[in-house]
């Protein structure tokens, strides 16, 4: 199906603004993974659907949708314009049809994949949470900061060499 012409210039020129990388959206869950001391790389273009983070030795990827593209079934963020309607769905239903090829593949390859949604990233501390249960990402932070949580910088172990800084002599 074409893609129709802009009804205006206002239109245009709104449409054309879309940022399509470092949306605020993702820069909320990459602030939170950062916080949570999670690894990661930004749309690595290696690994297939280029996820928005991704960890290829932890095995996970996180794409952050943004409701109203990916239409975000429920969400009131997902609507649909009135002007070019059967496009504008044709045009969703891609955008979703992709989505899950994507997560298809990326999980094919042993990756954990986890969708955040734009609406999810207003409410940090509920995000945060999600984040902090999801298993891949606590499989990694139990690797790095031990068993226990929130020990401190003499509980991190060095995950190159395997040896905990305290037997190293760097902390007491």
């Amino acid at each position: 199906m074409r893609r129709p012409a802009a009804s205006d210039s206002a239109t245009r020129r709104r449409m054309t603004t879309q940022r399509r990388s470092d949306t605020e959206p993702e820069r909320v869950v990459r602030s939170v993974l950062s916080d949570l001391g999670v690894r990661y790389r930004i749309a690595p273009r290696s690994l297939p659907g280029k996820p928005d983070l991704a960890n290829k030795g932890g095995r996970w990827a996180i794409f952050v949708h943004g409701c109203y593209w990916h239409h975000h079934e429920g969400c009131e963020r997902a609507t649909v314009p009135k002007r070019n309607r059967d496009w504008w769905l044709h045009k969703f239903r891609g955008n979703q049809i992709r989505d899950r090829e994507k997560a298809a593949l990326l999980e094919q390859m042993g990756f954990n994949v986890l969708v955040v949604w734009e609406c999810e990233t207003k409410d940090g501390p509920r995000l945060r949470e999600r984040l902090e249960r999801w298993q891949p990402l606590q499989i990694r932070r139990d690797a790095v900061w031990g068993a226990t949580r929130g020990g401190g910088p003499e509980r991190l172990e060095s995950v190159w060499t395997g040896v905990d800084a305290r037997e190293r002599g760097e902390v007491a």
